[in-house]
């Protein structure tokens, strides 16, 4: 596995790379202290499994960098680290396709967890914003916001979706477009758009960013997709 971290400060960037030798052994860590060093590193090697990215860059706005990565890297899995872990930004980078968002001030346990879930298909929220998403969602109904020790209170199944829309699900909360999704399944852009307006109604949330928050309140475990 290769990943690229994107942060200013080296101390960072030193944690980051003995706790992602710790996830993966035998990984590839490369590192760049701003956009313009980490471009350079895309150009030179696109196949980066993820990038932990840093929202607050010398050079850029972190958020207009996750934007255009995920534009020109759709295959790269992106996870925000940032000490900046207001509400506001963690759903904005969710917006922008990130795949979790990684508090600066986490423990080295919660760090390995939330890239073991990354890794595995999942999306990381952390545990007090979604909390605060479950109770600002006033249309969803009240959820646990992990599975009970029998598992998900409820399934997929029994909110009406089939196989496939499980599927474009698990694809929608990773920031894959609808035309990505298209592609993938082979399927016409109107047969996308339909499946998803149905994945919402059914989760009963109105975007991507909801969608994962709910996901995670219902416990559930998404098949992976390959990109």
């Amino acid at each position: 596995m290769k990943f690229l971290v994107i942060d200013d400060h080296a101390l960072i960037r030193d944690a980051l790379r003995g706790v992602l030798n710790e996830l993966k052994q035998g990984s590839t860590v490369s590192e760049a202290s701003n956009y313009r060093q980490a471009t350079r590193l895309l150009e030179q090697n696109s196949d980066y499994g993820v990038i932990l990215l840093d929202l607050h860059l010398p050079d850029r706005n972190g958020l207009s960098v996750l934007a255009e990565l995920r534009q020109h890297y759709p295959a790269i899995s992106i996870v925000v680290l940032s000490a900046f872990n207001d509400y506001d930004n963690v759903v904005k980078a969710l917006n922008l396709g990130a795949l979790g968002f990684i508090p600066k001030s986490a423990e080295r346990a919660v760090m390995l967890s939330a890239l073991q879930l990354v890794l595995a298909g999942g999306t990381y929220i952390p545990p007090d914003i979604l909390n605060r998403g479950r109770s600002a969602t006033a249309t969803a109904p009240e959820m646990p916001a992990t599975p009970q020790a029998d598992g998900p209170s409820i399934s997929p199944v029994e909110l009406g979706l089939t196989e496939r829309q499980v599927e474009v699900l698990a694809l929608l909360i990773r920031g894959m477009s609808n035309k990505a999704i298209c592609r993938k399944f082979d399927l016409a852009e109107r047969t996308v758009k339909n499946h998803v307006t149905a994945i919402l109604r059914a989760l009963k949330v109105t975007n991507r960013t909801e969608a994962a928050f709910k996901v995670r309140e219902l416990g559930w475990n998404l098949p992976k997709v390959e990109d």
